[in-house]
């Protein structure tokens, strides 16, 4: 493993354990050039995923690999500044990236990601879920603001 720090090749295992939720495994770790320590995590990857884009009328489908990293990122963001514990967004993620793991397909379209996104925010708070639903649904104006949560706030109370 690289050190992050120095960029040497070698690095030490100084302890592991699971992570609450079982889906990984965080090592701490020594670098044998500059002795720093720097923590990594181990999952679980049960295939290679592809994210199929498409840019919208007339434009080219586009396929990436699927990144956890920017699924984390995108869920955070939209959960920053929130009383949402950490473990509750990691649990968040790694159950979506599971279900896609499960669904038997190597490519998964993105539309169908951010369906589930959504969904998993939905249950874990719902400013979380507007902020997500923004991005994802590409409001142009207040108005589809007001349209949205209006919606979200007749669904909880109903």
């Amino acid at each position: 493993m690289r050190c992050p720090f120095c960029g040497h090749e070698d690095s030490q295992v100084k302890d592991s354990r699971s992570t609450e939720d079982g889906a990984a495994i965080r090592r701490r770790r020594q670098c044998e050039g500059c002795a720093a320590r720097f923590t990594t995590f181990e999952r679980i990857q049960l295939r290679e995923l592809v994210v199929v884009k498409s840019g919208g009328a007339g434009s080219d489908v586009r396929r990436e690999p699927f990144d956890r990293d920017k699924l984390m990122r995108s869920v955070s963001i939209a959960c920053r500044k929130r009383p949402i514990d950490a473990v509750r967004i990691e649990k968040l993620v790694s159950g979506i990236q599971r279900q896609l793991e499960t669904l038997g397909d190597s490519e998964v379209p993105a539309k169908r990601i951010g369906e589930m996104v959504m969904e998993g925010l939905k249950g874990l708070d719902s400013v979380a879920y507007i902020r997500f639903a923004s991005v994802y649904k590409d409001f142009r104006e207040a108005r589809d603001f007001e349209e949205f949560a209006g919606h979200v706030s007749s669904v909880a109370k109903g």
